[in-house]
């Protein structure tokens, strides 16, 4: 499907012909035509502004999924919340609040709980409203540990490349300087978290998480990574509101990127990309302040 086509429809019984959507509408896919506004323009990016500005309720766009702000696990006040009403002190709370969990109990999370995780990464924003992400969920321990087994293989493949001096020389001489980069840097660390796992089951990878969500993209997207990771960032936070622990597993993400048999055995296509594995769980820490972070790089010019 045409992700520009318009799926927008105006009800003339309600229209007052008060111009609001079109004011706010990106594509200009509304003009006014008489006293009435008119779907005239060609693309959409469907991303409901009209719906949202219109006074009368006059405006549906097709394209909005609408059980997308249906949720499971609590219910939503729709009434859109203005700028400036909400409590920067509460929302920062949170924000410094969230923390990596590398502790886990191990109860698993109920599916609905993760279906409404995800929908509330999908109200962040994407490049020209393409929402071209996607999200695949391991909702039990046994799935967990399975995508473990399958990331510790391909670094115990990658170890031995690493190990072979003539390879990193020669990789190094033609300008290919990962392999020799990854030994000096990780080699050493993943061959003692490799050793630990085999050696006692010990879950350096996932820390005892009990779902996984991987959130990747299809080619359709605009800005494949950056709406990956505002969708994750979403998560997160509302992961931290739910009462649940995260943690970002990069050496997960970077094992489905350069290993297609991985993702394909959870039933990604390779049409896709993985730009963020996020292991979940209920934490089994508990602190008792923020501890703020380094300083930012920040400058006016």
């Amino acid at each position: 499907m045409d992700k520009r086509r318009v799926t927008t429809i105006i009800n003339k019984q309600r229209c007052t012909g008060c111009g609001a959507c079109i004011r706010v509408c990106p594509s200009g896919t509304i003009s006014m035509e008489g006293d009435k506004c008119e779907i005239t323009g060609t693309e959409s990016l469907s991303c409901g502004h009209c719906m949202a500005v219109c006074p009368e309720s006059a405006v549906t766009v097709k394209a909005i999924a609408p059980d997308s702000l249906d949720f499971s696990t609590f219910d939503l006040d729709t009434t859109w919340l203005a700028h400036g009403k909400f409590s920067t002190p509460d929302l920062a709370r949170l924000m410094a609040s969230r923390r990596s969990c590398r502790n886990y109990t191990a109860d698993e999370v109920p599916e609905d709980l993760l279906r409404d995780l995800v929908k509330l990464g999908t109200l962040a924003p994407s490049g020209t409203n393409s929402q071209a992400w996607t999200f695949t969920i391991l909702p039990t321990r046994d799935k967990v540990l399975s995508l473990g087994e399958a990331v510790a293989g391909f670094f115990r493949k990658l170890n031995r490349m690493a190990e072979k001096s003539w390879l990193r020389t020669l990789l190094a001489l033609v300008g290919k300087t990962e392999l020799k980069n990854y030994h000096e840097e990780y080699h050493g660390t993943i061959q003692e978290a490799l050793e630990e796992f085999e050696s006692s089951d010990a879950d350096l990878l996932f820390h005892g998480a009990t779902a996984v969500i991987v959130i990747g993209s299809t080619p359709d997207a605009s800005c494949p990574v950056e709406d990956a990771l505002l969708a994750t960032g979403n998560m997160l936070l509302a992961a931290h509101a739910m009462g649940l622990g995260t943690c970002l597993i990069g050496f997960a993400q970077k094992a489905m990127e350069k290993d297609r048999s991985i993702t394909r055995a959870l039933g990604i296509p390779d049409r896709e990309s993985v730009h963020a594995v996020l292991a979940l769980g209920y934490p089994h820490e508990r602190y008792l302040r923020a501890t703020g972070r380094k300083p930012a790089i920040t400058r006016f010019t």
